[in-house]
């Protein structure tokens, strides 16, 4: 589960890097922030495909 909490802060801090890349007309930024959000995005969604959501006892 900690996994999938730490791909998912990186995937929103990326996507408010995004905001702040566009925001500021940097294109190296906005291609590295959307690389990111693509990447660990990805994980996060693989991840809680692959391993569930947890469940409590």
């Amino acid at each position: 589960m900690g996994l999938v909490i730490i791909f998912s802060l990186i995937s929103l801090l990326a996507v408010f890097g995004v905001y702040r890349a566009f925001k500021e007309k940097n294109m190296l930024g906005i291609m590295f922030c959307v690389a990111t959000v693509g990447v660990f995005g990805w994980f996060t969604i693989m991840t809680v495909i692959s391993h569930g959501y947890p469940t409590h006892h």
